[in-house]
C-alpha cells in the first residue's frame, strides 16, 4: 500500500505506506507477502461493510469512505503502515 498526499496548505509532500516481510509472511500464513496484503485490505473491507460502519447503500466509490477505521484496523491485522513527511521543493 502506498499513498502519495500533497498539502499546499503547509507546503509538504505525505507518504502512507507499508511494508511486508514476505519470509516473515511465510513463516506466519505459509503465504507469500502478496496474498497477504491482497487478502487482508479485501477483508478489512467486507468487516467495515459487515459491521455497518461503511453502508454501501447507493453508488459510492471506496474514496468516499471514512478512511480512519480502516488504516485502524490494518494497523491490527498485521499490516501496520508508516507516514513519511517530506518538504515541498
Amino acid at each position: 500500500m502506498l499513498l502519495f498526499l500533497y498539502n499546499i496548505l503547509d507546503d509538504h509532500k505525505y507518504y502512507i505506506y507499508n511494508i511486508c516481510d514476505h519470509q516473515e509472511c511465510y513463516k506466519e500464513t505459509t503465504a507469500q507477502a502478496v496474498s497477504y496484503t491482497t487478502g487482508v485490505p479485501a477483508m478489512i473491507g467486507s468487516k467495515l461493510v459487515y459491521n455497518g460502519t461503511w453502508d454501501l447503500r447507493g453508488a459510492v466509490n471506496v474514496e468516499e469512505f471514512d478512511s480512519t477505521p480502516f488504516v485502524n484496523e490494518m494497523m491490527t491485522q498485521g499490516l501496520p503502515w508508516k507516514v513519511m513527511e517530506m518538504d515541498i521543493e
